[in-house]
């Protein structure tokens, strides 16, 4: 993990610690069912930033021959467990206990406590999503903030980013069902608030499992980098053509590169080969991400021959 990543994490796991010990002491003094859903969110939150430092430091261990690629892919793979936690521990359980207090809703109690709990895990979480906006604004460039958490390899930022996200609208909806609770005196309100909070989870689970599935099964580079490494191939002075170049991620800074290109024909097999591995040279230097390079000298052929073979 690069140390913006990671340094997103951190402080999204700090803050979720906090809030989640000042959350449930207000359940515990109020009683509130909004405050409880949050508490265990902010549990669910805490966790999730462990095992993305978890997924992090397995994903950073060097290729064995069980594993020849790499462990870069577990970095996705706990990215994607974080997704199911959310849907599970966070919105199924605020959903559940939002359902169960509206059947036997009971009334608050000292709900000006609750609110000033929240208002302080409002100022954390504020933190902690700004930190994770500086973080990703690294990455970002001229992306669309969806673009960004579509198309970016680094798991770890659009799982913080949207953990906050979430966290910050889950605490201000929970303000919001305390307080139409001290204006019209109707608990179900909290109840309410609680059931929000667990359906604006539930979609964020949903969004992040999309993604992270995206990145288990397989995505090639961005069009940048593709376009990067395919100038390098037919720059080659003894490259002719590029025939067709394929490429996947195996971790957000290891990229797989497979490709066929056209050689001079009337370099000897010693040449051939030095210049094969001159253009792997040159394709790691202008992508350092490609780690792992599969160059292959062949015959330019009819489209429909090159396809088949």
């Amino acid at each position: 993990m690069k140390e913006g990543s990671k340094k997103a994490v951190v402080a999204a796991l700090i803050a979720n610690a906090g809030i989640a010990v000042a959350k449930f002491i207000g359940f515990a003094i109020t009683g509130a069912s909004s405050m409880l859903a949050e508490g265990v969110h902010s549990v669910a939150d805490s966790g999730n930033q462990a095992l993305l430092l978890l997924g992090s430091a397995r994903g950073a261990r060097k290729a064995t021959p069980e594993h020849p690629f790499g462990y870069g892919p577990e970095r996705y793979f706990w990215a994607f467990i974080v997704a199911l936690v959310i849907f599970m521990l966070g919105g199924v359980f605020a959903i559940y206990e939002g359902v169960h207090k509206l059947s036997d809703p009971h009334p608050l109690q000292s709900p000006l406590i609750a609110i000033g709990i929240l208002s302080v895990g409002i100022l954390l979480e504020g933190w902690s999503f700004w930190t994770a906006i500086k973080e990703a604004q690294r990455y970002r460039g001229q992306a669309s903030w969806w673009e960004f958490i579509r198309r970016t390899k680094h798991a770890e930022l659009p799982v913080v980013l949207l953990e906050d996200l979430g966290a910050l609208v889950g605490l201000v909806l929970a303000v919001v069902g305390i307080s139409l609770v001290m204006v019209t005196g109707d608990p179900r309100w909290d109840a309410i608030g609680s059931i929000s909070i667990g359906v604006l989870l539930t979609l964020i689970a949903v969004v992040l499992s999309i993604e992270m599935r995206s990145l288990l099964i397989g995505e090639a580079a961005s069009p940048k980098r593709i376009a990067a490494i395919g100038e390098v191939i037919k720059s080659q002075p003894q490259v002719r053509a590029l025939i067709h170049m394929k490429t996947m991620h195996l971790g957000p800074d290891q990229l797989l590169v497979g490709a066929k290109a056209e050689f001079d024909s009337g370099l000897s097999f010693q040449e051939l080969a030095d210049a094969v591995n001159a253009t792997e040279r040159a394709i790691r230097e202008a992508v350092p991400e490609a780690t792992v390079i599969y160059l292959e000298p062949d015959v330019k052929r009819e489209a429909a021959d090159d396809a088949a073979s």
